[in-house]
């Protein structure tokens, strides 16, 4: 394990902890084995070196002799505090200026301004965390949804953590017990049982299936999900945007070709955040500018999770909307029929002009009808079923990638004792495994990859 020995991370930081802006109060903090000392200098009223940890303290923030505001003190003593050393965060008034006086004043004795993530990475530094709790805390301070949430809050209690630690120590107790093989391999001895470590191998490659394939699920919950509405002018792309969200976004006219630019919206479904792209009618042009729509149309076609396929059933034929389903398949799109006006001629006349074309949705998205169930169709067509948040979903692209490499590594010690090759090559490729599992958790790391990831965190986190 990388351990507290980075440079730069043995002295005393500071940084608000609240988001910047005026407010009632705001949280400043000082971090570091001289925060205490720090604080003292400039807060006359006890001598927090005196006091119990976890505790709070009122007075005023006083430099020669000039009163910069009454703030209330907290503190926690090394090394129960979120970090593992002394903390010493002060509540003033959420005045800017009062903030940045406060801040100064801790520079002037001794203190230095945090780098982004600081705190956490000193937390994790002192094990506090591991790298996937640390990365979990930057995931719940940007949580936009109830499943980004649940997951981060997940992910931050150790969940993912655990699973990989209980692989990763079993894999470990083989891999010694082969390289122990190694020092006898005169006497032709083994000390690993192939049949148990086979075993082992088998189950370690469906947990990490699991979380691999759990990754799709979880981008969706942390970075939502691009939902194009696309279909010819006047199909009611707009009317249904516009119903969607509740409010009048784009503009609804019987003109064809009104909406000549995308216009996105985000809405929150069950949780999970669909970002929807009203988008110009696809149809041949002579006007430049609806053109150029159109391009952009397509461009978004391309980019969408799921495409959202909007027809007016009353003037659209099934031989053109099978022709449009064709093309979806052909270049794999993930797409959702929508048939829409159908209060005109009515749903029963609908369906048995489209019976020999399967899933489509019905709704009326003037009348409002069928619209919840639209909203369950998007999600279902995302998320293929419920979504189980306490369960342990991958949501990082770096972990995603570690584990990919972790399941080629335990392909190729599988193929390896099939084939029943030596002690030493076997131990060469549960190495790479052990390494990218190390990776994952922060076990093995470096100082580059530390300052990327934390450098994605906020100031005073």
């Amino acid at each position: 394990m990388l351990g507290n020995n980075l440079t730069g991370y043995d002295d005393t930081i500071v940084a608000p902890a609240t988001a910047a802006g005026v407010g009632a109060i705001a949280v400043l903090r000082l971090n570091g084995t001289n925060a205490i000392d720090i604080c003292n200098r400039l807060f006359p009223a006890k001598d927090l070196h005196k006091q119990a940890s976890h505790t709070l303290h009122f007075g005023s923030i006083v430099e020669n002799g000039r009163t910069i505001d009454e703030v209330v003190v907290s503190l926690y003593k090394a090394p129960r505090s979120y970090t593992g050393e002394n903390i010493v965060e002060i509540s003033c008034h959420g005045s800017p200026y009062i903030q940045q006086q406060i801040i100064d004043a801790c520079i002037r004795a001794g203190a230095r301004m945090a780098k982004p993530g600081e705190y956490t990475m000193r937390a994790f530094l002192n094990g506090k965390l591991d790298l996937t709790q640390a990365e979990s805390v930057a995931d719940l301070i940007a949580s936009n949804s109830a499943a980004s949430h649940q997951t981060a809050m997940q992910q931050m209690r150790g969940g993912f953590s655990k699973e990989l630690s209980a692989l990763r120590e079993q894999l470990i107790s083989f891999s010694a017990l082969i390289e122990l093989e190694l020092d006898f391999s005169q006497e032709d001895v083994e000390f690993a049982d192939r049949t148990q470590f086979y075993k082992l191998i088998n189950e370690a490659m469906q947990v990490v299936k699991h979380l691999a394939d759990s990754f799709q699920m979880g981008n969706v919950i942390k970075n939502g999900v691009n939902t194009a509405i696309v279909g010819k002018p006047n199909a009611g792309k707009s009317t249904l945007l516009n119903t969607l969200l509740n409010e009048n976004r784009a503009i609804v006219s019987d003109i064809a070709g009104t909406t000549r630019d995308t216009i996105e919206e985000i809405l929150n479904i069950q949780g999970i955040l669909f970002r929807l792209i009203d988008t110009a009618g696809i149809r041949e042009s002579d006007d430049t500018i609806e053109s150029i729509g159109v391009q952009k149309t397509m461009e978004k076609i391309r980019e969408a999770g799921v495409v959202l396929y909007m027809f007016d059933v009353n003037q659209t034929s099934v031989e053109e909307l099978q022709e449009q389903i064709d093309a979806f398949k052909k270049d794999n799109i993930n797409y959702l029929l929508v048939g829409n006006k159908t209060d005109i001629a009515g749903l029963a006349a609908n369906q048995a002009k489209f019976a020999g074309i399967e899933n489509i949705l019905y709704i009326s998205a003037r009348q409002h009808e069928h619209i919840e169930d639209l909203k369950d169709r998007l999600v279902h067509k995302v998320m293929s079923g419920d979504i189980n948040t306490e369960a342990t979903i991958v949501t990082n692209a770096r972990h995603h990638a570690a584990l990919q490499e972790v399941m080629k590594s335990l392909i190729d010690v599988k193929n390896g004792l099939d084939n029943q090759l030596p002690g030493d090559l076997l131990s060469l490729d549960i190495r790479r495994c052990l390494h990218f599992l190390g990776e994952i958790t922060g076990q093995i790391t470096n100082e580059d990859q530390l300052d990327f990831i934390f450098s994605k965190f906020c100031i005073g986190k």
